[in-house]
């Protein structure tokens, strides 16, 4: 616990430099607060009073020439975990600043206990958030904005489901109801836009990616980490959807949050590459089979409509089509596009699949019937475009459906309530005792 035992003093800590990607940088010399005192299965402990404590929580601060604020923002941090009802510290990581910011986190860290720095020599908020995390002893890997534009009040609700173990991410929100957020319409708009764009492009269910107040328990971070390939700014959100697809459970808190006008970030750059990234996860999606699937299925419609068009008419045809392919287009994006296997909920997935069936039967006899009111008695070929045409703008339709209604599944369930877990993770936090 950030609580300084009266003999406490600070102890350097020197940890070898490494180069490249994915290696852990070295600390700076002056780590303060309790010194570090022998290993609990591996990682480091804080010596706290008579006996030695390891951090539960770790909060990680990036910085980028933030020297002119940084002393008043952590220690106003510092006295807020002071009175955190489990041991923590803060980890305070320089994205390569150019100016006196290491200089000032160096004297922090020699003052304050529980207070490192970690000095990186490549700029990037992702890249630093994975260099504090990766070897870190803590159960819950949290991280905040130096302007703590966030409300420190919601710190505890952030990461008090994570050390009961009922979620294994945890995020602020200001896009909820209940949070109260002061902020330009500009910034309001982007970031409103940009989840909106996740929403219908990821299927993302969390509502807001963006703010910088989020929390990781350790073993869910080992198991996403290598996966995130983004640095910098899309480093969150490519985690949040990591997650999201690996079944996980993303727990979200409405904060009081006020915006920094002396924010640093480059909002067309970021925006550029917020894209990129969103393009590069949708390549990794279910789309590609869903497509495939859409062509083949579109293909056999179009053979079937012109196999039906003589005996049927028009309308008769299409409809025949339409439902035949349905059911094959539902069973094959079950078994391929969501993976579902077996015979469990079999039937309402073909049931709420032939709802969907009937949203795009609507959509193409409205399109085949408009061609008739147009033309009269249109080409077949022509028909056939028509509907073709119809089917394309179904077919994001049913995708939506399918991936969001259908088959969207259950969360997994866990298992203990959160007081039990909550009550156990504080009593093992005050002998020191835990690990996940």
């Amino acid at each position: 616990m950030i609580d300084p035992p009266a003999h406490a003093h600070a102890r350097a800590l020197r940890v070898p430099r490494a180069a490249g990607r994915g290696t852990q940088p070295a600390l700076a010399d002056t780590v303060g607060g309790p010194a570090l005192a022998g290993t609990v299965d591996g990682h480091a402990e804080f010596a706290g009073g008579d006996k030695a404590v390891r951090p539960l929580v770790e909060m990680v601060v990036p910085v980028y020439n933030e020297a002119h604020v940084l002393a008043a923002s952590i220690r106003r941090l510092h006295e807020h975990l002071r009175t955190f009802p489990v041991p923590a510290r803060i980890v305070i990581a320089n994205n390569a600043s150019t100016d006196h910011t290491a200089d000032v986190a160096r004297a922090l860290a020699a003052d304050l206990p529980g207070v490192m720095l970690l000095d990186l020599p490549v700029k990037g908020r992702g890249r630093a958030l994975r260099a504090a995390w990766t070897d870190s002893p803590a159960d819950v890997l949290a991280y905040m904005d130096v302007d703590l534009s966030t409300d420190l009040a919601a710190l505890l609700p952030l990461v008090a489901p994570l050390l009961s173990g009922h979620s294994d991410l945890a995020i602020g929100t200001r896009l909820a109801r209940t949070s109260r957020v002061e902020r330009g319409l500009q910034r309001e708009l982007i970031s409103r836009t940009y989840n909106r764009i996740l929403r219908y492009s990821l299927g993302a269910r969390f509502s807001d990616a963006q703010c910088g107040f989020k929390a990781i328990r350790a073993d869910a971070a080992r198991q996403l980490l290598p996966q995130v390939r983004d640095e910098a700014w899309f480093f969150d959100t490519e985690l949040l959807v990591l997650a999201q697809r690996s079944g996980l459970r993303i727990h979200e808190v409405p904060v009081d949050w006020v915006d920094d006008p002396d924010s640093r970030v480059d909002v067309v750059q970021t925006a550029k590459d917020d894209l990129r990234g969103i393009a590069r996860l949708i390549g990794g999606t279910r789309v590609p089979s869903f497509l495939a699937i859409g062509v083949i299925s579109t293909l056999v419609y179009a053979v079937l409509y012109l196999v039906l068009r003589g005996p049927l008419s028009p309308a008769g045809a299409n409809a025949a089509a339409l439902a035949i392919t349905a059911i094959g287009n539902t069973q094959a994006n079950r078994h391929l596009t969501f993976k579902v296997r077996g015979r469990d909920d079999l039937g309402r997935h073909h049931l709420q699949g032939s709802m969907v069936f009937l949203l795009t039967l609507a959509v193409s006899t409205g399109a085949l019937g408009a061609l008739h009111w147009l033309w009269g008695s249109p080409p077949r070929p022509v028909e056939l475009g028509v509907l073709i045409a119809a089917n394309l703008f179904a077919t994001v339709v049913r995708y939506l459906a399918l991936r969001n209604w259908v088959f969207a599944g259950e969360r997994p369930a866990r298992r203990a309530s959160t007081v039990q877990l909550l009550l156990g993770t504080l009593g093992r936090g005050r002998t020191g005792g835990h690990h996940a």
